[in-house]
């Protein structure tokens, strides 16, 4: 059965109300990778699912009081064992960047598909996630017109740090399925 527009088949899907439509006559020529976990520091779980969601309980833990009124989401979320989960369809805007800026453009959510990779900044990425990262990177290059990819912290520098030293850009880079996308840091 082949996915609804936008959607990706062989994702899970965890629709997110964090989302709106995007610019008319845009083009979605942007990548942009994040990590994130939650709580800070731990893997698995399913908080960044209810955070993207805004299921989030903020007594869950300590950490999560600062993410009570917090509305966010990103097209995709890579576990540490390689599951996709999609939240928000790539046609549509999911608000992943916030306040930022690429190549003198502003308001990357408008043009950028954002994929978040389940990690803190401080452990390298498992195998699984860059497996998995090349198919989707060759899946949403099948439909879009993709040129670039950068970090959260190259379109929010000084504001995110994400995804961190420990993101091999060289073999995201050096990827067949990644041939042709720039990353002009």
């Amino acid at each position: 059965m082949p996915a609804a527009p936008g959607w990706i088949a062989g994702a899970r899907r965890a629709p997110s109300p964090n989302f709106d439509a995007r610019p008319a006559g845009v083009a979605i020529d942007l990548l942009v990778v994040h990590h994130i976990s939650l709580p800070p520091g731990r893997f698995s779980g399913d908080a960044i699912e209810q955070l993207f969601t805004n299921r989030l309980d903020p007594r869950g833990d300590p950490s999560f009081d600062t993410l009570r009124d917090l509305r966010v989401s990103a097209h995709f979320l890579i576990r540490r064992r390689g599951e996709l989960l999609q939240f928000v369809a790539t046609d549509d805007r999911a608000w992943h960047a916030g306040a930022s800026r690429f190549m003198g453009r502003e308001r990357c959510n408008d043009f950028s598909i954002g994929i978040e990779l389940e990690g803190d900044g401080e452990h390298r990425f498992t195998e699984p996630q860059y497996r998995r990262l090349a198919r989707l990177i060759e899946l949403l290059r099948a439909r879009y017109p993709l040129r670039w990819i950068a970090g959260h912290s190259d379109i929010a520098p000084g504001r995110k740090h994400d995804p961190g030293a420990f993101f091999d850009w060289e073999r995201v880079l050096a990827l067949p399925e990644a041939g042709g996308l720039v990353r002009p840091y």
